[in-house]
């Protein structure tokens, strides 16, 4: 991964056995995490799979959080906002994203795994003539 498009975020990795702080890089095509000791990486959250085994396993039974900033541009000022992501990853991927910006709370719902799709929701709830500032990984 090259360091200028690469971007990381700190989080929670939480299954039956107990939570452990993590770290998620992602670089617009490849994301990857470490979880007790072992390295998951794929295309996308819902395809992370263990490296080691040549990506056979895929990381299941467990929910990923973490936070990221996500500035929003309003009348053509940025402005701070933070998005705090949820990801449980079971028989299927269910991912909620929640944009705290001005005072509110912009929810996407449950969406899948598809992290566009959930961001878009959350896109479209935002005031007229406002609109995300900063760059997501297009891994995520």
């Amino acid at each position: 991964m090259s360091s200028e498009s690469t971007q990381v975020w700190t989080g929670w990795y939480r299954d039956r056995r107990g939570a452990e702080s993590i770290v998620i890089t992602a670089d617009g095509g490849h994301l990857a995490t470490r979880i007790r000791g072992i390295e998951y990486e794929g295309a996308s959250f819902a395809a992370l799979r263990a490296a080691a085994d040549g990506g056979g396993t895929p990381l299941t039974g467990c929910v990923l959080e973490w936070d990221l900033p996500l500035p929003v541009v309003a009348d053509g000022a940025a402005q701070q906002a933070t998005l705090s992501c949820l990801l449980t990853l079971g028989e299927r991927a269910d991912l909620s994203l929640t944009l705290h910006y001005a005072g509110a709370a912009f929810e996407s719902g449950i969406a899948g795994g598809d992290f566009g799709e959930a961001l878009d929701r959350v896109r479209r709830q935002l005031p007229p003539g406002s609109d995300f500032g900063g760059r997501l990984a297009q891994a995520a």
